[in-house]
């Protein structure tokens, strides 16, 4: 399966572990669909404190711990064959 076909829920407990549901809580979600940025960021208890991580959805749908590249304005040169 790759990295794209995993839902939210593998990928967190891919870097979480499995857990039960109840340990793992989603404390904030974003969706900003006029600028493509959407974010998960979850918690859970350790014995050494909480652990929070966020996870971003990148444009081919998987999700990941880093957010995606913006889209930077980009400059290109030609030949002018002279």
């Amino acid at each position: 399966m790759s990295r794209a076909e995993m839902s939210l829920r593998q990928v967190v407990e891919h870097w979480l572990g499995t857990y039960l549901p109840q340990q793992i809580r989603v404390v904030e979600f974003r969706n900003r669909r006029a600028t493509h940025e959407c974010y998960v960021r979850v918690r859970t208890m350790r014995s050494a404190g909480p652990v929070t991580l966020a996870f971003f959805r990148h444009e081919d749908g998987a999700w990941r711990v880093f957010p995606p590249s913006r889209e930077r304005p980009a400059m290109r040169t030609y030949s002018l064959g002279v």
